[in-house]
């Protein structure tokens, strides 16, 4: 018989963490009919070590371990793929989330006949535990989120939540695997506006781990804001590649302008202006864009040329497609932008499979697949 609640643990190097915060879990859900899957992205075997030995001693705990991979939608779809439970959550492994608010979100879930139960850092009476820099970041990102979407949460950036599988089968298909802030996704993703119930919490100490909250954190918001936006016309991911092509833009203006300063000839600025560029796009690309799989060491090196042949290929394209539609009477300024974004749309799908190693698609939503399995999997 399918338990009553499936709660996904997604950890990346949380070993001293991880043991309080399954077993605190489990003594405030002791009447629950439940399962926990802790899926781990660490580097090494110390988290899932933990997470072994706790199974061994109640057999509620079941471990998904994945081998080079990031990302903490990716992760927690991989987890609901695996889940058997009627209500779905979702909770931190570091311990700043209190387990013993999940009662109340089951019991709110069930009681209120909502689709989706929230631990709010917003709601009254709650209070985010944050302090600094990290506490304006989260109340930006916060306030950025709730006016460009409408979301009907208090906190969509909220990393505590139930919801009914029902809910998972409707919005499943349209959510992306990239980025932080699942709830946000997953709220946006349904056919309706989903009904939200709230219970005020509050951020506890950090037992293990380290702060995800950064501004590559809020770079990725910014890209999935838009994704939803479209309506899945541009996935999260390209334009975050879009973002950084425009980067190097300026990395290329700039340094041109320096080298012809300092008495380059022409043909000497302009080839180290354009190298820099692609070296500086490649870079904050395998930083952010491609952070869930970063290059590192002689893969690093070896992607480097790969992007340096797919973007020489790209401009060649820019070049064909502009100089064809002005010889069909196109408006010289149409027939640049055509080639121009024609050449992005072919960097971004040849250099995420030539350098990082898989094809992503520009869109998704309408071309995203039904499974929560292939949501895992897939890249964009």
């Amino acid at each position: 018989m399918a338990p009553e609640l499936s709660l996904v643990i997604c950890t990346l190097d949380e070993s001293e963490s991880i043991g309080p915060v399954l077993r605190e879990a489990l003594g405030h859900l002791a009447h629950v009919d439940v399962e926990i899957l802790v899926v781990d992205d660490s580097a090494d075997e110390r988290t899932a070590d933990v997470v072994r030995a706790c199974a061994r001693e109640d057999r509620r705990i079941r471990l998904v371990r994945r081998q080079g991979e990031r990302g903490l939608a990716a992760a927690a779809a991989a987890g609901w793929a695996q889940a058997r439970g009627r209500v779905l959550g979702l909770m931190d492994g570091d311990g700043q989330h209190d387990p013993a608010t999940l009662p109340k979100l089951l019991a709110g879930l069930q009681a209120e006949g909502a689709d989706i139960a929230v631990a709010s850092r917003y709601a009254p009476g709650a209070h985010t535990g944050l302090t600094g820099f990290r506490h304006r970041l989260s109340q930006g990102g916060t306030l950025l989120a709730k006016l460009v979407t409408g979301t009907p949460t208090t906190d969509p950036m909220a990393g505590l939540f139930l919801f009914r599988r029902e809910w998972l089968d409707e919005a499943g298909p349209r959510m992306s695997p990239v980025g932080y802030k699942v709830l946000l996704d997953l709220a946006l993703s349904g056919r309706r506006t989903p009904k939200v119930f709230e219970t005020p919490t509050a951020l506890r100490s950090r037992l293990g781990g380290e702060s995800k909250l950064d501004l590559r954190v809020i770079a990725e918001l910014g890209a999935q804001l838009v994704e939803k936006r479209t309506k899945g016309l541009l996935s999260a991911r390209f334009v975050m590649f879009g973002a950084v092509g425009a980067s190097g833009v300026v990395v290329n203006v700039g340094l041109l302008a320096v080298l012809e300063a300092v008495g380059a000839p022409f043909w000497a600025a302009q080839a180290g202006a354009v190298a820099a560029a692609m070296s500086s796009n490649f870079v904050l690309n395998n930083l952010l864009t491609f952070r869930d799989r970063r290059l590192t060491g002689a893969a690093f090196w070896k992607g480097l040329l790969a992007f340096y042949l797919a973007c020489g290929a790209g401009a060649l394209i820019n070049q064909i497609a502009g100089m064809s539609l002005h010889a069909l009477h196109v408006p010289t300024l149409l027939a640049g932008v055509a080639g121009a974004l024609l050449a992005a749309v072919w960097n971004y799908s040849a250099a995420s499979s030539l350098a990082w190693g898989r094809k992503d698609k520009v869109a998704c939503g309408k071309g995203a697949p039904a499974a929560l399995a292939t949501l895992a999997a897939r890249p964009d």
